[in-house]
């Protein structure tokens, strides 16, 4: 995250399909450390829901306390650089001003990145043998299971959707096995209104597993098919535009938690799309995990497994639950408890009648935010 105003006039030229880290080094004024970290608090939530921000780091020298390094991620340099050059930008960063004596700032395009044992080198998979996209990609984090989990969503034209639904629901399952230590767990789809939100769950490797996917001739014929309903053209036979796509299409998993042992009763999979407020969204996450990370361990609970997808201001839940969500509706929507439902109301839109502190408001909420379930499918074994 840049914290501090600065001109682009000395930008150096990156390569247009990398991701971009930029490292502010920052000299806190003596005494202002406190106020430093406030101002921090706030803003770093502003920054998140910024397009192209993927995310951002706040460290401290372990030698000389008044130093600090910020370290941010960016999908390109573009986005990074409109948005530095901007009046929003000079306005979020007013509160540093009184507190930081002195900063340095330096970008670098992020050509190799390794994660574990494993080095990634293309950003997306691509979507035929002998197809790759250019850059590099984070690598996604297995959960404690060992499962990658990831997401992405798209809409499609109002009117379409019963279509599109029926589309996506009818496509024969690839094999689930793509090598010796990779293989495909589940894939699970869901719409609310015109949006779809598909999340996959990979053991191994995650760009291997959809790269197997993406060229399998059923699963090709059933993004075809869908291509002349989507609201923004897509051309998945280009490289560059596949890229392109998937960029915009990404919502990574932030937080995972499941239950250590299987319930007695079978878990159903359901999701629920938050409307967030503008700036609110990594905040709404982080609500929603702690919440589920203390479900998980209560053996009361009807939360099995939680997913937190979150990208700037949109989030998505996926969560294994015991009951119907009308049955529990707080425990559906991870707000057990009114101090939760209270800090929830206050970092989502709200229509009429809705108010998650309110005793029949979660049931309504339940009614408003979750998404209609159109295919889940596991691997066998699963």
């Amino acid at each position: 995250m840049t914290l501090l105003s600065e001109s682009t006039d000395d930008r150096l030229s990156t390569p247009q399909d990398s991701r971009l880290r930029v490292v502010l080094f920052c000299d806190i004024q003596e005494g202002q450390q406190d106020r430093f970290l406030d101002a921090y608090e706030q803003l770093r939530y502003q920054v998140s829901a910024v397009p192209g921000h993927i995310s951002d780091q706040l460290c401290q020298s372990i030698e000389d306390p008044s130093r600090w390094l910020i370290t941010s991620e960016w999908e390109s340099a573009e986005p990074f650089l409109t948005w530095v050059d901007s009046p929003a930008h000079r306005e979020m960063v007013k509160p540093l001003h009184g507190c930081v004596r002195d900063t340095r700032s330096l970008r670098f395009s992020v050509m190799r990145e390794t994660s574990g044992r494993r080095a990634v080198d293309s950003q997306l998979p691509p979507l035929a043998a002998g197809q790759s996209h250019p850059g590099v990609a984070p690598a996604p984090r297995p959960g404690p299971d060992g499962i990658i989990r990831h997401a992405l969503t798209f809409t499609v034209k109002p009117g379409t959707e019963k279509e599109v639904a029926r589309i996506l629901a009818g496509y024969s399952s690839p094999a689930a096995r793509v090598d010796d230590t990779t293989r495909l767990v589940r894939t699970s789809l869901f719409m609310i209104g015109n949006r779809v939100v598909r999340s996959v769950e990979v053991e191994g490797d995650l760009v291997a597993a959809l790269r197997h996917v993406a060229s399998q001739p059923e699963v090709r014929a059933v993004e075809e098919a869908i291509n002349p309903y989507l609201e923004e053209a897509r051309d998945l036979g280009d490289p560059l535009a596949a890229r392109d796509f998937f960029m915009r299409a990404a919502l990574p998993a932030v937080q995972h938690h499941a239950r250590s042992a299987e319930p007695a009763r079978e878990a159903v999979r359901h999701a629920f799309c938050y409307p967030v407020r503008t700036g609110c969204g990594a905040a709404t996450a982080e609500l929603l995990a702690r919440q589920d990370s203390e479900a998980v361990d209560d053996p009361a609970s009807p939360v099995v497994r939680s997913t937190v997808f979150q990208r700037a201001d949109r989030v998505v839940r996926v969560v294994d639950l015991t009951v119907d969500p009308e049955a529990d509706p707080q425990a559906a929507l991870g707000i057990a408890g009114p101090r939760a439902a209270a800090v929830l109301a206050r970092l989502v839109d709200l229509a009429a009648g809705e108010d998650p502190t309110d005793r029949e408001g979660p049931r309504r909420l339940v009614g408003s935010w979750r998404m209609t379930p159109v295919t889940d499918r596991r691997a066998p074994g699963a």
